[in-house]
């Protein structure tokens, strides 16, 4: 029986000029990868602990929101296994940060979301993508399997509603049906590190609407205009700018700082702050979603 090694895989998601990114490894070399690292059990006392110490090290760049997504442990995920290597397992984080770059000398460069999903933006209407390779694709592997064509219509909008959390379950669909490593389709990541990232956004996604992750993105101030453009760049669609905010103020979720943001070119903007005590206030403090209908 082969060894067992255990990696500790992390998705550092930053929002910057209204692009969510992601830090990958190995830029320049042709094969990209999340950052990663290696739990020693005999020194780590946490995952965690040990996730922090790593990107700290490799990366230069201090952590602040973590949160354990997923562990993921395929065989043969790891092409190596194959050889006789050892098994390995993946424990994934997700770490919310305000973009920094990384220390000299390190590999690691930020990459956009949308570089590796470009059918998952919707912001500036439907995809191009979809209707040019990705649905005429699915119709071929569908044939005439009932159960592919249901699969299909749910999770690409296909004679059903877009539903922006099923990230994973595209990705997946794309994957069985061999379509994940076109180029069209976007940038590759070793291993199953695209996987990982696809999970990754569709739980970004769906926390947005329960918990107030969005503001470990943002500044300690910020304006209204700026809050909705990050929603909007990790949701991939346009919200309605009235109704956003009254849903965000209604709930107590900002407070005025009595301050304005410089502007060059209109009337200066009112600069917010989180309001933390709505934590202590209701269970599930997301923000609201108020969806443009531009979709189709």
């Amino acid at each position: 029986m082969s060894d067992l090694e255990v990696e500790l895989a992390a998705v550092l998601t930053a929002v910057t000029d209204e692009q969510p990114r992601v830090l990958v490894t190995g830029e320049g070399t042709g094969t990209l990868a999340l950052p990663t690292g290696r739990l020693a059990p005999e020194r780590d006392r946490t995952l965690e602990l040990a996730l922090r110490a790593e990107l700290r090290e490799r990366t230069g760049l201090a952590l602040g929101y973590v949160e354990q997504l997923y562990t993921f442990g395929n065989r043969d995920r790891d092409p190596r296994e194959r050889g006789g290597g050892a098994r390995r397992l993946a424990i994934a984080y997700l770490a919310l940060l305000r973009e920094a770059a990384p220390a000299a000398g390190s590999s690691a460069a930020w990459r956009g979301w949308y570089d590796f999903f470009p059918w998952e933006d919707w912001r500036e209407g439907r995809p191009a993508g979809l209707d040019a390779a990705i649905l005429p694709a699915l119709e071929r592997w569908t044939g005439r399997d009932a159960a592919r064509r249901e699969r299909v219509d749910i999770c690409f909008g296909r004679n059903a509603p877009w539903d922006g959390e099923r990230v994973l379950d595209r990705y997946e669909l794309l994957f069985e049906a061999g379509l994940a490593g076109e180029p069209a389709l976007g940038v590759h990541l070793a291993l199953d590190h695209r996987r990982i990232l696809a999970s990754a956004l569709g739980r970004l996604r769906g926390k947005l609407r329960y918990r107030p992750v969005v503001f470990e993105l943002l500044p300690p101030t910020f304006t209204l205009l700026t809050l909705q453009r990050t929603v909007e760049a990790l949701a991939g669609r346009r919200l309605h700018k009235q109704n956003f905010r009254r849903l965000v103020e209604a709930g107590g979720l900002v407070e005025g700082t009595g301050r304005t943001a410089a502007s060059r070119v209109g009337r200066p903007a009112e600069l917010f702050r989180f309001r933390r005590e709505v934590l202590h206030e209701r269970p599930a403090p997301g923000v609201g979603l108020p969806w443009l209908r531009t979709h189709g």
